[in-house]
């Protein structure tokens, strides 16, 4: 019955938390993330977890917490961002920053992605606190600004400017932990790579002239019209990564030889994989944004197109503005790539990996993680590159599904299980005390 009763008020406690935590408009730009930072400071001293605000401007502070090791053992980072994006009211049909209590889900921007996490990682900390929990080396939890438009106010900036807060091991973070039926059994994603975000823009140049005599002129536009086809059509070669490799011996119980293998196989064990695994064995180039004249009667000599792409872990930049080159042939055009993040990987077989195994067999028997790889990417790279860290995305949940879930993400309605929540906070205290036990 106590333990009952513990849980029942961690439910509450986590519950209550993420609703103020919502309510708190903290949408990316402006951010204004000092104040969430402070809504969660105020709630880990009550516990006696100390606190840190570090900010770059007053308006945009992250927060660094820490239960310090009794030891020098390895640190474990619980890592979020507080920061959203925003949220059309009229869209929803309940108050996007209201975070109300409906049907035993907390509805409200950010439920998702993610200060429901957010809520789980600081009521994680906060109950081992007082628990006395004593770890061999620092249990760090870091809730982060800027997530959302990387403008240099959160984690990158945090790594750069006061890495010793952040120093890290080990970290959880956001991407995945769906829980996913596959071919009748049971298995909870786990997030141990992310592809790297590298867009382009592609100029297409020509020469301008009056509309109303087209023939004197080199229509820019008109150019761009077989480039952006050939680049949306473009089908890049396939390749096995070693995330793909092991979700796919996980779920199916052989390991490919191929990428045709990899999706014979996924196809045969459910369509949804098939589709999740498919943008993993390549780069991706979507155009998705088109700029040409600004008026309607004059030709325009110059056609911008934004191009978003996506490159597998490992791959550069470099590499990628080669195969675009040879996709759009000769012409008149030019490229620049606009930024690169991500496109980093962690091992899979760690202590931390071996933390997330046994928690999904304690709740759930006969249930396995799968390791996957991001397609978008996350702040875990900043720490991958920083510190060498090896860094998860894994948030479980089984009482919304995937597909539910990835629509509410960014959109409207979008809300979190209370149940789910629960189940975050179960799995972040296991973790440190199982990483952090020695």
């Amino acid at each position: 019955m106590a333990s009952e009763a513990i849980a029942t008020t961690l439910r509450q406690e986590v519950t209550e938390l993420l609703q103020e935590l919502i309510r708190v408009d903290t949408t990316n730009p402006p951010g204004n993330e000092t104040a969430a930072a402070e809504v969660l400071c105020a709630y880990l001293e009550e516990s006696g977890v100390s606190c840190e605000l570090y900010a770059r401007i007053p308006e945009r502070a992250n927060l660094v917490a820490r239960i310090p090791g009794r030891g020098d053992g390895p640190r474990l980072l619980f890592l979020s961002h507080t920061d959203v994006v925003l949220a059309d009211p009229s869209e929803w049909a309940a108050d996007p920053f209201g975070g109300e209590l409906r049907d035993g889900e907390v509805w409200g921007r950010g439920a998702l992605d993610m200060k429901g996490q957010v809520a789980a990682s600081a009521v994680a900390i906060a109950s081992l606190a007082r628990e006395g929990f004593e770890p061999a080396g620092d249990l760090i939890f870091a809730a982060t600004a800027d997530e959302e438009v990387g403008a240099g106010f959160g984690a990158q900036w945090l790594c750069e400017a006061y890495p010793d807060a952040v120093r890290c091991d080990y970290c959880i973070n956001e991407g995945s932990g769906d829980r996913l039926e596959l071919g009748g059994n049971a298995f909870y994603l786990c997030s141990v790579a992310e592809k790297m975000s590298a867009p382009f823009r592609l100029r297409v140049l020509g020469r301008s002239g009056h509309a109303s005599m087209p023939g004197i002129a080199d229509n820019a536009l008109v150019k761009a019209a077989p480039l952006i086809t050939a680049l949306g059509t473009y089908e890049p070669e396939r390749q096995l990564t070693p995330e793909v490799e092991a979700l796919i011996e996980t779920v199916a119980g052989q390991r490919p030889t191929s990428p045709e293998e990899v999706i014979e196989r996924a196809r045969e064990i459910a369509p949804l994989l098939a589709e999740m695994v498919e943008p993993l064995l390549s780069m991706t180039l979507s155009p998705t944004m088109v700029t040409a004249s600004q008026k309607r009667n004059v030709v325009p000599a110059v056609c911008d197109i934004v191009v978003d792409s996506r490159l597998l872990p490992g791959m550069t930049t470099d590499e990628q503005q080669a195969v675009v080159r040879e996709v759009l042939g000769e012409g008149e055009y030019e490229l620049e790539v606009l930024e690169s993040h991500g496109g980093t990987r962690s091992a899979i077989e760690t202590p931390l990996w071996r933390a997330v195994e046994s928690w999904v067999e304690s709740v759930e028997s006969g249930a396995r993680p799968a390791p996957i790889c991001v397609a978008g990417f996350t702040d875990s790279h900043w720490f991958r590159e920083a510190f060498g860290t090896v860094a998860y995305g894994f948030f479980p949940s089984r009482v919304m599904g995937l597909e539910t879930a990835a629509r509410l993400i960014h959109s409207a309605d979008e809300r979190v299980p209370v149940e789910d929540l629960e189940l975050g906070v179960s799995f972040l205290k296991h973790a440190a005390q199982t990483v952090l036990s020695a």
